[in-house]
C-alpha cells in the first residue's frame, strides 16, 4: 500500500468517526428547542421539548466550567419533558462580568454568586406554568446551590430539590437542603465521604445508594462507576440518577434512554485529531532537528524549573483581570527564554519562517477542534474581554512551546524526555504556589488544562514538528495554548 493510499484510508476512517459522532451527539438535541438570552450580564439557555411546559430545573456549572459542560444533564432532562435553564456564572463561559469579592469569605465572592443564582431562579419562576423549581449543579456550584436553597427557604420560596454533583459544602445541615441527591464519581474519594456525611446527618446507618428519610428531609448519595471529577458530568449512571430523583420529586414517570454523550464527545475529538495527520503529510518537509545531548537536556530542564519561581514570585503583582493568568504568562515566558538560551535555540528563528505549517496547526487546533468542543463539551469561543488576555498569554506560551519543541527534538525525542519536560513545568508551577500560596494557589487549577493540552494538541504538534520543524510546532502550539488558557480561566476583578 503506497503512502498516498494509506493517507487516504486513514483520513476517510477519521472522517467516518467524526460523522458518526456528530450524528449521535445531534440526536441528543433532536426535538429540543434551545433558546439563549442575557439576564443582565448573565447568559442563560433554555432547553425544552417542543410544546412541553414541564417542571423547571436550573442547572449550574463548576469552577472554570460553562453551560456547555452540563449538556449531558440539560439535554437529557429536556428530552424527558423538563424545562432546563442553564447559565454561565460571572467570570465563566460567555459571561462578560468578572467574578469579584473576597474568595475566602462567604459574604464575598460566594454571596455574589448566590445572588446571581437567585436571579436566574427568579427568571425560571417567570416561565409559563413554572411552579416549583429544582436546581442541579456541579462542584463549586453545589455549595452555591445549597446556600441558595437556604436563602430561598428564608424568603418563603423553597426549592423543590437540589441535585449536587461532586458536592462539598459546609452549609449542609440535618435539615437543609430537605430534598437532596448527591452524586459522586467513584474516583472522588474525598467527595464521596462528604456526600455520605450529608446523608448521615439524616440517617447515620444509611450507606451509598440508600434512601435516608427523617421527617420532611430526604437524601440519597449515588456513586457513578469508573469516573472522576469531570467524567461524572457525562456518566450515564449519574444522569439517570439525577433524572430519577427529579421524577420522584415532581411525581413524574421516568422517560429517556441512558446517554453516552461523553464517549461520543471523546470519539469526535479523537477523530478530529486523527484527521489532522493526513493534512500534516501535505506540509513542506524540513531537515530533521539535531538531538539534544543528555547533559544539556537535564540542564535545560532543571535550571528553569527551580530558577523561574524563585525569581518571579518575590516580584509578582496581579495586573490582568483573570486569576493568575498574568503570573502564568510571565512564568511560561521566562521558562521558555531560559530553555532556548541554554539550548541555543534562538538560531532557529533566523531562517525562513514556516508560515503554512504554523497556520495549519493553529487553525486546526483553535477553529476545527474548538468548534466541536464549544458545541458539545466546553466554552471555547472568547468574549471581547478575553481577547487581550489571550494576546498577553501568547507572549508567554509561544516562547515556552518553542523551548519545549527544541528540548524534545522537534517531536523525535524519546517519550521519557517529553514526559520529563512536561512534569518539570508542573513542578515549577507547584514551587511557585508553595512560595506564594496567598496569590498563586490558583495556578494549580491550570494543571489539568495542561495535561489535556499536551495529550491532544501536543500530539498534533509533534506531527507538525517532525514534518516542518520545531518553529512551526512551537509557535502554533503556543498560540493554541494561549487560546485554551484564555477561554478556560475565570475572569476575576480584585476587590
Amino acid at each position: 500500500m503506497t503512502h498516498a493510499v494509506k493517507r487516504s484510508v486513514f483520513g476517510l476512517l477519521a472522517l467516518a468517526v467524526i460523522l458518526l459522532s456528530v450524528l449521535a451527539l445531534e440526536r441528543a438535541r433532536a426535538g429540543v428547542q434551545i433558546t439563549s438570552w442575557a439576564l443582565g450580564t448573565t447568559p442563560v439557555t433554555l432547553y425544552q421539548a417542543a410544546g412541553t411546559p414541564g417542571p423547571v430545573v436550573v442547572v449550574a456549572h463548576g469552577f472554570a466550567g460553562s453551560r456547555q459542560i452540563m449538556q449531558a444533564y440539560s439535554l437529557r432532562l429536556a428530552q424527558a419533558g423538563y424545562r432546563v435553564l442553564a447559565f454561565d456564572f460571572e467570570g465563566h463561559g460567555r459571561n462578560p462580568r468578572p467574578m469579584s469579592g473576597d474568595v475566602t469569605a462567604i459574604e464575598g465572592t460566594t454571596q455574589l454568586l448566590i445572588d446571581e443564582t437567585r436571579r436566574v431562579i427568579a427568571e425560571a419562576r417567570g416561565l409559563p406554568d413554572a411552579g416549583r423549581v429544582a436546581v442541579l449543579g456541579h462542584s463549586m456550584a453545589t455549595d452555591i446551590l445549597v446556600r441558595t436553597g437556604i436563602a430561598e427557604v428564608q424568603a418563603g420560596t423553597p426549592l423543590a430539590a437540589v441535585v449536587a454533583i461532586s458536592m462539598f459544602s459546609q452549609a449542609v445541615s440535618a435539615t437543609d437542603p430537605p430534598n437532596m441527591l448527591v452524586i459522586s464519581g467513584a474516583w472522588e474519594s474525598f467527595l464521596r465521604k462528604a456526600a455520605l456525611d450529608a446523608v448521615h446527618l439524616v440517617d447515620p446507618s444509611a450507606g451509598e445508594g440508600d434512601l435516608a428519610v427523617s421527617g420532611d428531609v430526604t437524601r440519597r448519595t449515588v456513586v457513578a462507576p469508573m469516573v472522576e471529577h469531570v467524567g461524572v458530568l457525562f456518566s450515564p449512571t449519574a444522569v439517570d440518577a439525577a433524572q430519577g430523583w427529579l421524577d420522584r420529586t415532581f411525581g413524574r414517570q421516568g422517560t429517556g434512554a441512558a446517554t453516552h454523550m461523553g464517549l461520543w464527545v471523546l470519539a469526535l475529538l479523537g477523530g478530529i485529531v486523527a484527521a489532522f495527520w493526513p493534512v500534516v503529510t501535505t506540509l513542506p518537509k524540513s531537515p530533521v532537528a539535531a538531538s539534544v545531548p543528555a547533559r544539556r537536556f537535564w540542564l535545560a530542564v532543571l535550571v528553569p524549573t527551580v530558577a523561574v519561581p524563585l525569581v518571579l514570585t518575590p516580584v509578582y503583582t496581579n495586573v490582568l483581570p483573570v486569576l493568575v493568568a498574568d503570573y502564568l504568562a510571565l512564568h511560561l515566558a521566562l521558562f521558555g527564554v531560559v530553555q532556548l538560551a541554554l539550548l541555543g535555540g534562538w538560531g532557529l528563528l533566523r531562517g525562513p519562517f514556516p508560515w503554512r505549517a504554523t497556520l495549519v496547526l493553529t487553525l486546526w487546533g483553535i477553529a476545527v477542534f474548538g468548534l466541536a468542543l464549544d458545541r458539545y463539551a466546553a466554552s471555547f469561543w472568547p468574549t471581547a474581554q478575553r481577547l487581550p488576555i489571550i494576546v498577553a498569554l501568547a507572549l508567554g506560551t509561544v516562547p515556552f512551546m518553542l523551548g519545549d519543541a527544541v528540548l524534545t527534538g522537534a517531536g523525535h525525542g524519546a517519550l521519557w524526555r517529553r514526559v520529563v519536560a512536561q512534569v518539570a513545568l508542573f513542578v515549577s508551577l507547584a514551587i511557585a504556589a508553595l512560595l506564594d500560596p496567598e496569590q498563586l494557589t490558583f495556578v494549580l487549577i491550570v494543571l489539568p488544562v495542561f495535561v489535556l493540552f499536551f495529550l491532544v494538541h501536543g500530539l498534533m504538534g509533534r506531527w507538525v514538528a517532525r514534518r516542518s520543524g520545531p518553529v512551526a510546532a512551537g509557535v502554533g502550539l503556543g498560540l493554541c495554548l494561549a487560546w485554551a488558557l484564555g477561554v478556560s480561566f475565570p475572569l476575576f476583578a480584585q476587590g
